[in-house]
C-alpha cells in the first residue's frame, strides 16, 4: 500500500478520543481489557454509552466474532453494537455499545448482602418473572438465527437503568458465540472449554464433541435459580481455574449433589459421552441417593408445586435431548399466571440498585476476590467502603486533580505522613553514607503540615 496514502487515511480516521469523553470513568475491567462509561462530545448527543476497550496486538479471533455477530444481530433484549474503532497507534479495538447501569450479577449480590444483614433477602417474584422472560426471548432470537452464546451468567445479563429503556434485559458479551447450522468441524474440536464452570452444562463437562443450543438452556436455569434463592445453585470452588480440558471432578460433585446422580434411564445418551469411563470411576451413584432438585429449592423456600420450580425442572434436565426449548420455556404455565412479565422489569417500584461506581485499577484489584468485604490497601491494611469512595475518579476528572483529592482526604493523610517521613529518613541516612564515603548527596527537604494535611515538600 502506498505510504503517502496509508498515512492519510490514517489522519482520516476517526478516533475514540476525539469523539467520546470518558477519562477516568472506567466502570469494570475483564480478561479482554477495560470498559468506561462514555459521553458523545457531540452536544446534540446525550445518551450514555459504554465503550469496551479490547487490548491486546490487534484483532483477536474472539473480537472478530463478537463484531461480526454484533453487526448483523438487531434485538430489544441482545446488545447493540453502535460503532468500531481501530486505534492505529497502540492496536486495540473499541465497541461503542449503549451503557446498561446494572447486571444480574451486581444485583444478586445486592440481595446476597442484605440476606447477610437479614433484610429482604430475594428478588421480588415480579421481577425474577420478567428478567427470565426477556433472557429467553433474547437467547431465542439468538437460537431462531443458529448462534449459540456459551457464555451465558450474571455478569453478562445486562439491565437498562433509568431512561427511555428502563429495565430492558440486554444480553452482553458475544465472545465466545458461534454459529452452529452445519459447522465444518465440531464445536468442541474448535474451542474445548467453554462456559463459566458454575453455568456449564453436564454434557460439556462430560466432554460432549457435538452439543447444541441446549447448553444455553442449562445456563439460564442456573440463573434463574440464583435469582430465585440469590445464591449459585452449582457453585464450586475451583471456578476460576483455568484448564484446557472440560471435565471437572468437583463441578461435577456439585451438580450430583444438588441433582442426583443420572441414571442411564435419566440420561440414556450418557454412556457415549468421552468423559464416562471417568465419571465411573471418580464417582459411586449411592453417595447422591439422597439429593434431588426438590430438595435443594424447597430449603430455600420454593415450593415443588409452584410453576416457578416446574419450569426450572425443564430448565435443568440432565438429559439435553430432554431439556425444554427457549420457544417452549417462552410459552410456559409460569409465564401465564399473574403477575404476567413487564417490559420493564423495575416496573412499579424504585430502583434499588446502586449505579456503577467508576474504578480505579487498584480498586478493580481489590474486587476480584468477590467474596471479600473489604479491600486491601497496598500497604497490606484495610480500607472501608467510605474509603474506597474517596478513591474514586470524578468523570473527566485528571489523573493529577484526582491524587490531589486522594491524598488530602483525612481518612489517608495520617499514612501518607508516615510514608513521606520513611522516604525522608531512607534519603537522610543515605546522604549520611555518602558523606562518610567522601561523597556529596542531596535529598528533597519535608515541612510537614498539622492538623492531618497533606506533606508538602
Amino acid at each position: 500500500m502506498d505510504y503517502d496514502f496509508k498515512m492519510s487515511m490514517n489522519e482520516k480516521r476517526q478516533k475514540v478520543e476525539d469523539l467520546f469523553d470518558f477519562e477516568g470513568s472506567k466502570v469494570g475491567r475483564g480478561t479482554y481489557g477495560h470498559v468506561y462509561k462514555a459521553k458523545a462530545k457531540d452536544p446534540n448527543d446525550e445518551k450514555e454509552y459504554a465503550l469496551k476497550e479490547i487490548e491486546g496486538t490487534g484483532i483477536s479471533m474472539s473480537a472478530c466474532r463478537e463484531i461480526a455477530l454484533l453487526r448483523e444481530l438487531n434485538h430489544a433484549n441482545v446488545i447493540t453494537l453502535r460503532r468500531v474503532f481501530l486505534s492505529h497507534s497502540d492496536r486495540k479495538v473499541w465497541l461503542l455499545i449503549d451503557y446498561s447501569e446494572h447486571d444480574l450479577w451486581h444485583i444478586i449480590k445486592f440481595h446476597r448482602n442484605a440476606k447477610a444483614h437479614k433484610r429482604q433477602v430475594n428478588v421480588q417474584k415480579s421481577m425474577v418473572k420478567s428478567l427470565l422472560y426477556q433472557i429467553l426471548n433474547g437467547i431465542h432470537y439468538l437460537h431462531a438465527n443458529w448462534v449459540l452464546h456459551r457464555d451465558l451468567k450474571p455478569a453478562n445479563i445486562l439491565v437498562m437503568g433509568d431512561g427511555p429503556e428502563r429495565g430492558t434485559v440486554k444480553i452482553a458479551d458475544m465472545g465466545f458465540a458461534r454459529l452452529f447450522h452445519s459447522p465444518l468441524k465440531a464445536l468442541a474440536d474448535l474451542d474445548p472449554v467453554v462456559v463459566t464452570f458454575w453455568y456449564r452444562a453436564p454434557e460439556l463437562l462430560l466432554g460432549a464433541r457435538h452439543y447444541t443450543k441446549a447448553i444455553d438452556i442449562w445456563a439460564i436455569g442456573c440463573i434463574f435459580a440464583e435469582l430465585l434463592t440469590s445464591e449459585p445453585i452449582f457453585h464450586c470452588r475451583q471456578e476460576d481455574i483455568k484448564t484446557s480440558t472440560p471435565y471437572n471432578h468437583d463441578q461435577l460433585d456439585r451438580i450430583f449433589t444438588v441433582m442426583g446422580f443420572p441414571s442411564e434411564k435419566d440420561w440414556p445418551d450418557i454412556v457415549r459421552m468421552p468423559e464416562y469411563q471417568t465419571l465411573l470411576k471418580d464417582f459411586r451413584r449411592n453417595n447422591y441417593t439422597a439429593s434431588s432438585l426438590a430438595k435443594y429449592m424447597d430449603r430455600h423456600k420454593v415450593k415443588n408445586d409452584s410453576k416457578a420450580f416446574i419450569l426450572l425442572q425443564k430448565l435443568l434436565t440432565i438429559d439435553p435431548t430432554k431439556r425444554i426449548t427457549s420457544e417452549d420455556a417462552l410459552n410456559d404455565e409460569y409465564f401465564k399466571e399473574e403477575p404476567t412479565p413487564t417490559k420493564d422489569v423495575f416496573h412499579g417500584m424504585t430502583i434499588p440498585y446502586p449505579k456503577r461506581e467508576f474504578i480505579t485499577d487498584d480498586d478493580n484489584d481489590n474486587k476480584s476476590n468477590k467474596n471479600s468485604q473489604t479491600a486491601k490497601t497496598s500497604t497490606g491494611g484495610q480500607t472501608s467502603n467510605a474509603n474506597k469512595r474517596a478513591r474514586v475518579m470524578a468523570p473527566g476528572q485528571s489523573t493529577q486533580d484526582f491524587q490531589k483529592r486522594y491524598y488530602q482526604h483525612p481518612q489517608h493523610a495520617q499514612h501518607n505522613m508516615q510514608q513521606h517521613k520513611q522516604q525522608h529518613n531512607k534519603q537522610m541516612s543515605q546522604q549520611q553514607q555518602g558523606q562518610m564515603m567522601g561523597h556529596s548527596g542531596s535529598s528533597a527537604t519535608l515541612h510537614y503540615t498539622s492538623n492531618n494535611q497533606q506533606p508538602r515538600y
